[in-house]
């Protein structure tokens, strides 16, 4: 310690030099942290907008990527029922060539089904159903036959039939109806694949049940889709409202019927006895002229 008055206050003098240059030294990393804070503040603040926008759009691509996850997952299971969009398509396309059938049975009991227009002239058009709807009207005198779509009937005739296949040929003196087209014939329907039946009766204009190929031969379709009531007779349809087969509830090739699935003949039966078919004109959509 010093023993004078001046070695005591260059002693203190020395204690406030020191203290000032801690000071200043705490001061300036003070400082110094501080401006690197704001440096970090700065760049964290001007690189905010790029990165939540960037945060954004990766959101919004992994919510797409999820929904078109969801969509490749449930493709199978759309694939199984059709649509009420996909439904209400067909039935618009095919509506003005099929008519509801409205007669009797044997006993005289109201009856009713569907028939669809195969081909036609200028004077007269013709009209597959199916035999089991008009069958009173094979043996004389039967009851009358009137075709029917929204408030517009027209009396039909039966002109011939094909009773192994269910199949029966209307003519109506109504020129140049519009017809359905008939599906290729080296385009047979596959296992699984969904075909629909079509009434003339409905709401829009007519109404549609859809089902599955359940097995494909020589003798036909085997499918679940209702043919009977006023689907009786409709035409049998693939996806792209092409004509398969008829909805025949009476034809039974094996011997027995079934309440789950049914057989339709193919479309091209009609050619065996009810229709003249030249070559390539079933293909074409048509069916030649009656027999």
């Amino acid at each position: 310690m010093p023993r004078t008055v001046v070695g005591v206050v260059v002693l203190m003098l020395a204690a406030a030099i020191g203290f000032a240059f801690g000071g200043t030294v705490l001061y300036a990393y003070y400082q110094y942290r501080t401006d690197k804070l704001e440096k970090k503040v700065d760049q964290f603040v001007k690189g905010f907008e790029t990165r939540f926008q960037k945060a954004v759009d990766d959101i919004d691509k992994e919510k797409e990527d999820a929904k078109e996850e969801v969509r490749k997952e449930i493709e199978p299971i759309k694939e199984l029922r059709a649509s009420g969009e996909t439904l209400r398509s067909l039935v618009d396309k095919v509506k003005d060539s099929i008519y509801l059938v409205e007669t009797q049975d044997e006993f005289g009991r109201a009856q009713a089904g569907s028939a669809f227009v195969v081909t036609s002239d200028a004077e007269r058009s013709y009209l597959v159903t199916s035999l089991t709807v008009v069958k009173a009207s094979t043996r004389k005198p039967g009851p009358a036959i009137t075709l029917r779509k929204g408030n517009e009937r027209i009396e039909g005739t039966l002109w011939t039939w094909h009773e192994e296949r269910d199949l029966a040929l209307l003519i109506v003196n109504k020129g140049s109806l519009p017809r359905v087209k008939w599906a290729a014939a080296d385009a047979p329907p596959q296992y699984g694949e969904r075909i629909f039946d079509v009434a003339g009766v409905g709401g829009a204009g007519g109404s549609i049940t859809q089902g599955f190929v359940a097995d494909v031969s020589a003798a036909g379709i085997m499918h679940d889709a209702a043919v009977t009531g006023p689907f009786a007779g409709g035409p049998i349809l693939n996806s792209k409202a092409e004509v398969l087969g008829i909805g025949a509830p009476g034809y039974t090739p094996l011997g027995f019927t079934s309440d789950r699935v049914t057989f339709a003949p193919y479309i091209r039966a009609a050619c065996e006895k009810i229709l003249k078919c030249p070559a390539g004109a079933a293909d074409a959509g048509g069916a030649g002229e009656r027999r």
